[in-house]
């Protein structure tokens, strides 16, 4: 399976080369100690993270944990995020392992070409908001600016995250084996929303080493408008 990933990635980076500097596209990964389909995922996720315009960001659901094995990466809060998605498309449906590109594009199971052309479609988009961040000691500086101005409010959220675990699977579907995760999310907070007609700049802490982003995303959930990595 391990050489079908990576040969399957290759033709990824092959399709999705940089294109240039500023956009980010956030792919958020959900996914299950548990689940028996998610391992190629979990892979394809490392694969996703070497590209700087690529921010994958792997959240663990709780809805496997009744099998045997309980996914301490996994929280309630993420399998919310999940429904809510899935919700905001009239969908009473989830799956692992589940894809959402920018927001706005599901994809479900493992499917890399299909990631990558749906990858390239957002990198060549562009985004009317232009987001920095500027870390200053344990706080950052969030700046944004929307042009044209924004016809609805925005959610801006900091995301903080593990870069990589490896953890042995000792019962359940996934028993006996090994498994590198990438960008495992351990915390998704909403700092405010913007209105995204003035200019906006606010702080918010920011302790300890862990790498975290900033996305602006519109309500919904639904499209993500901007990200920024925060090392």
């Amino acid at each position: 399976m391990r050489h079908f990933v990576s040969a399957a990635c290759g033709i990824w980076l092959a399709g999705v080369a940089p294109l240039q500097a500023e956009p980010v596209v956030v792919v958020e990964l959900y996914t299950s100690q548990g689940c028996s389909s998610c391992p190629p995922a979990d892979e394809f996720v490392a694969m996703l993270a070497s590209n700087p315009q690529i921010l994958p960001l792997a959240l663990h659901v709780d809805y496997w944990d009744y099998i045997g094995w309980v996914d301490h990466f996994a929280k309630p809060q993420f399998t919310d995020r999940q429904r809510a998605y899935a919700k905001a498309v009239g969908s009473r449906t989830i799956y692992t392992p589940q894809l959402i590109i920018g927001g706005s594009d599901r994809i479900e199971g493992f499917a890399p070409e299909k990631t990558a052309k749906r990858l390239r479609a957002h990198l060549e988009a562009g985004s009317s908001v232009r987001l920095t961040v500027r870390r200053e000691g344990d706080r950052l500086v969030i700046r944004a600016e929307a042009d044209p101005p924004l016809a609805e409010p925005v959610r801006v959220q900091l995301v903080r995250y593990t870069p990589e675990q490896t953890v042995r699977i000792e019962r359940g579907e996934n028993a006996g084996k090994t498994i590198t995760y990438t960008n495992i999310v351990t915390s998704w907070e909403r700092l405010g929303d913007w209105s995204g007609r003035e200019p906006l700049e606010v702080t918010a802490p920011f302790p300890g080493d862990e790498p975290g982003a900033v996305i602006v995303q519109e309500q919904g959930p639904a499209a993500i408008l901007a990200a920024a990595r925060v090392d």
